[in-house]
């Protein structure tokens, strides 16, 4: 049980290091990618590359890619990707600094360790947001040792100093300033981008969270990004979160993942809840594969997230009113997500217990013994639909039938949606064909029409060099970069593709050695347009292009950009000349053509 004497424990919590970017440019050169994921999946060559079948999601044929040439590997059925730290940390369920770790032990590397170095979560005054969540995670830890009102409050929940110390739970003393303990800047402008502090209109400042056990929120990487703080006795809100700030989107991120990764891919399912206790009491049962939602209802990313986890999602919610409308909430949410082969249901507690409650009262195999009882999704919203309508009118079968229709068309996985079609045609008494003709729906497929893909998109010159940048870093020698601080702000260049083309080339430039640039700009604003190019590396690999023809490439796109910048300045001037729009317009499209011809 808790005592006085809880001590905060080696955690994600207790992060104060962070490795420097060049050491995991160095590891990702001295490890193999390949020999790294085949301790997980065997893999078989196919021409440059290696396949397997995706171990993130169930397929058949093999999606899954893996360049030993390019060092990341890609899903094209899921989506998948990552160097091997980020294979290390979505497979083995471990956090960013455990996978560098294992992988640098594994190639005999000591690893360096530089304190206080974030690239991401700086403010403008150049504060680390991180620093500060994780500084406050340490002082509401401290304060729970002299706080006996909370301790008491968390023996009786039935929880141990160890499964407290493993989700990092605090108090946040009684009273308006508690935190200048922490931060004797209390003005500082970085406790009010955190969150942890409000400003009233006056210019007043007080501590968001008084008097209220604390639950810090850690994302994917094991940083804190947020608190939860509930009340010890009564008290309105039951739950208060932190607001929303740069480090904290309630709407994509889901407590207790963090630290129940490993746990969900070993029972190949995830249980949703509804409240922080829910979680930390299950784990403290030994059921460490549930997250709760963050103060809101399911999302759509919620639902992408732990599909790309596991197998199997069970939202597990109260019997009550509020708890069945939360659950149909997250099935409207949920459908868009859906794929064959994973399963979503709903388990409803009896009424008047929660999660937390049952697992305490009746422990860990009851508790476990109710999930094959939950509802898949698609028994849970045929159910839902007709318990509102009367299936022995044919107005009330018109009526399912009109409200199913939205539901059913979102159903993205084809097999599913057309099982639910068949039942439900069954229980309004017409045909499959003809409900299908009525919702508009290929009469007589067997699957849904396949949606029609949009028209292929001319990639742009800037997009262009960033791939062959990409293959080649060597390839900054050929540009010019003084040239291009004339294309700031033009119009004509996608300005956050070409703030990510000028750092590569600065990069480059540099001589720092880059074995994988989404790794390398980890973190940084750059980071996610790099992954969604990356993929496309995959087939240049396949197609053999030799350097010489690459190069050649850049050089055309290279002056294919500087026309484009020439050409925005030239239009400037006009306009500032009283040139209309109209003549400008045809202008670029003149401009336009003859780089076409060209």
């Amino acid at each position: 049980m808790i005592g006085v004497s809880l001590s905060p424990q080696p955690s994600a919590l207790s992060r104060q290091f962070v490795i420097p970017a060049s050491f995991i440019q160095d590891l990702l050169n001295r490890v193999d990618i390949v020999d790294v994921i085949e301790r997980y999946v065997k893999l078989r060559r196919a021409g440059a590359n290696y396949v397997a079948c995706c171990p993130f999601h169930s397929e058949k044929t093999p999606s899954f890619t893996v360049s030993q040439a390019k060092q990341f590997y890609h899903c094209f059925g899921c989506g998948a990707h990552g160097t091997a730290v980020g294979f290390m940390i979505e497979y083995a369920g471990i956090g960013f600094i455990e996978a560098v770790k294992d992988l640098a032990q594994s190639a005999g590397m000591q690893v360096p360790e530089i304190r206080n170095e974030q690239p991401r979560g700086k403010t403008e005054e150049g504060d680390d947001l991180y620093e500060i969540m994780l500084k406050a995670a340490r002082y509401y830890r401290r304060q729970l040792k002299d706080a006996p009102r909370a301790i008491e409050y968390l023996k009786k929940r039935g929880l141990s100093g160890d499964i407290a110390g493993e989700f990092g739970i605090g108090y946040a003393p009684d009273g308006w300033q508690n935190l200048q303990a922490a931060y004797p800047d209390y003005h500082a402008k970085a406790l009010l981008a955190a969150g942890l502090v409000i400003e009233n209109d006056e210019g007043k400042r007080y501590d968001r969270f008084r008097d209220r056990v604390m639950f810090p929120i850690v994302d994917p990487r094991g940083h804190i990004i947020g608190f939860g703080g509930r009340v010890i006795d009564q008290g309105e809100p039951k739950y208060l979160n932190s607001p929303e700030t740069t480090l904290f989107e309630k709407g994509r991120e889901l407590y207790g993942l963090y630290q129940g990764r490993r746990a969900i891919r070993e029972a190949g399912r995830a249980i949703v809840v509804e409240g922080y206790m829910d979680v930390v009491a299950l784990a403290q049962s030994g059921i460490g594969y549930a997250v709760a939602t963050l103060g809101t209802a399911t999302t759509p990313t919620h639902v992408q997230k732990l599909l790309r986890q596991t197998e199997e999602i069970v939202f597990c919610f109260d019997g009550d009113k509020a708890g069945r409308g939360a659950a149909w909430r997250a099935l409207e949410n949920s459908l868009e997500q859906l794929i064959d082969g994973k399963q979503l249901s709903f388990l409803f507690l009896p009424e008047g217990e929660d999660p937390d409650t049952y697992v305490r009262k009746l422990g860990k195999d009851a508790f476990e013994k109710l999930l094959p009882n939950a509802l898949p999704l698609s028994h849970f919203m045929l159910q839902s639909l007709s318990a509102n309508v009367d299936l022995n009118s044919s107005e009330g079968r018109a009526r399912m039938l009109q409200e199913a229709r939205p539901l059913v068309k979102r159903i993205s996985a084809p097999l599913l949606a057309m099982m639910v079609r068949k039942q439900l045609a069954q229980m309004t008494g017409i045909s499959q064909q003809e409900l299908d003709r009525e919702f508009q729906i290929r009469s007589g497929a067997a699957m849904p029409a396949p949606r029609r893909a949009p028209p292929p998109q001319q990639q742009s010159i800037v997009r262009l060099l960033i791939e062959l940048l990409m293959l080649h870093p060597e390839f900054a020698s050929l540009a010019d970069r003084s040239v291009l601080d004339a294309a700031a702000g033009a119009s004509a260049i996608n300005q956050s593709e070409f703030k990510t083309l000028k750092a590569l080339l600065a990069a480059a430039a540099s001589g720092a050695t880059i074995v994988n640039w989404p790794e390398f700009f980890r973190d940084s604003v750059h980071e996610e347009l790099l992954l969604q190019i990356e993929p496309g590396l995959l087939k240049r690999h396949e197609e053999g292009w030799s350097k010489d023809e690459l190069s050649a490439e850049f050089r055309g796109g290279w002056s294919q950009l500087i026309r484009q910048i020439q050409l925005g300045e030239h239009v400037e001037k006009l306009k500032n000349q009283g040139l209309s729009e109209h003549d400008m317009e045809s202008l670029r499209a003149l401009q336009q053509h003859r780089q076409i011809e060209k």
